[in-house]
């Protein structure tokens, strides 16, 4: 399979596509998982992809290793997370970030 976006770009990108479409609701993946499903390393890759075609995708359900959202979309992640009853995990201070050990999708 494709390590990264290249010659192989189409490919690579329709990889990524059919794995975070295959996420449920109420699940996560982190990009390197993600990028791992078909056999990559290249979270970045799956991060580009994201970024261009991300839109029509439910990009929420794609997060950073740490278990926050994409930098800039934590509200609107957070209403996904709440609609989807995504198991989330609360700070004392009121900062949140999403359960990996509980919602993490292995599919």
């Amino acid at each position: 399979m494709a390590d990264a976006p290249g010659d192989d770009a189409v490919d690579f990108e329709g990889l990524v596509i059919g794995v975070v479409e295959s996420i449920p609701e109420g699940f996560v993946m982190t990009y390197g998982q993600v990028a791992a499903a078909f056999g990559s390393r290249s979270s970045r890759g799956v991060g580009r992809v994201m970024a261009h075609a991300g839109h029509g995708l439910p990009w929420w359900r794609v997060i950073r290793a740490s278990g926050h959202p994409p930098d800039g979309h934590e509200q609107e992640a957070l209403q996904h997370y709440r609609a989807e009853n995504t198991p989330l995990r609360w700070s004392r201070a009121g900062t949140w970030r999403v359960d990996l050990a509980r919602a993490a999708w292995r599919g």
